[in-house]
């Protein structure tokens, strides 16, 4: 049986794409990379380890000990972490963090790429897994945007499209063609709730890919979660990028929106 590693952050995804995995005859080793990572992963996963994200050194070797030559990067790793001294980051990350032009999202995580494969591990494309989880282009409620919704989708994808240019965030919140919140380092959830209570209820929230987007790391995702601070928000819409957002948990959070008045839709 061929051997999967999967580097977990939080959420509900990895749990996810474990299963699926394990479905297609692999045998799955899952290294929890926060001390946060969803308790379903545990049995979800054929291996369950915990290794600080911090401990590259760790990471690497405990691949190459188990011969692991595939491995997928996939869950929440907010680099605010590194930042707030939540992670302690062992020698050989602090060494290849100094040599770094700049600590960008896609910069970070591509160093990340070249210490597996200088190892021989092979990083595999996030969504080859769970691509069902992607949402075709459609309206995703029983709501439809209304007219002035879908002209702030629109405004909001191209703003979320040109922060994620700048490897800046994948988020944005507008009202009224006029933009309330671009995420950065704060993550999706605070970047929403700090938008909506800008707009004063009634957002739109823009959620796509990066142009450039590297579809082995750090592929959009939008789940319960989101609904949940779109509600706290108080905001009105969400749009994700079609096929290139990945959709967690989507008949609860499609519920939710439902509940509260939400209509969410994914744009081309």
């Amino acid at each position: 049986m061929e051997k999967l590693g999967l580097l977990a952050g939080v959420g509900h995804l990895p749990a996810a794409c474990a299963r699926a995995a394990r479905a297609l005859g692999y045998e799955v080793h899952a290294i929890a990379l926060l001390p946060d990572c969803d308790p379903e992963l545990k049995d979800a996963a054929s291996v369950y380890r915990e290794i600080s994200i911090g401990s590259i050194s760790a990471i690497l070797a405990y691949l190459q000990q188990e011969q692991i030559g595939k491995v997928t990067m996939i869950g929440k790793v907010t680099k605010e972490l590194l930042f707030t001294g939540q992670i302690q980051p062992d020698e050989m990350l602090r060494g290849m963090l100094m040599q770094l032009p700049n600590q960008n999202d896609d910069t970070i995580m591509m160093m990340f790429v070249g210490a597996l494969m200088k190892v021989g591990v092979t990083p595999l494309d996030q969504t080859a897994l769970i691509k069902p989880l992607m949402p075709e282009a459609g309206v995703l409620t029983s709501r439809p945007p209304t007219d002035a919704e879908r002209a702030d989708m629109e405004y909001g994808l191209r703003m979320a499209r040109e922060i994620g240019r700048l490897d800046v965030g994948q988020t944005a919140v507008v009202k009224d063609r006029a933009v309330m919140a671009l995420e950065a380092i704060e993550g999706t959830d605070a970047c929403i709730r700090r938008g909506g209570q800008l707009a004063g209820g009634g957002a739109v929230v823009a959620k796509a890919a990066k142009p450039q987007q590297d579809s082995r790391f750090d592929v959009p995702a939008v789940g319960l979660d989101t609904i949940e601070s779109l509600v706290a928000a108080k905001a009105s819409a969400l749009v994700i990028e079609a096929d290139k957002t990945l959709f967690i948990d989507r008949e609860r959070a499609v519920a939710l929106a439902e509940a509260n008045g939400i209509t969410i839709a994914a744009m081309q």
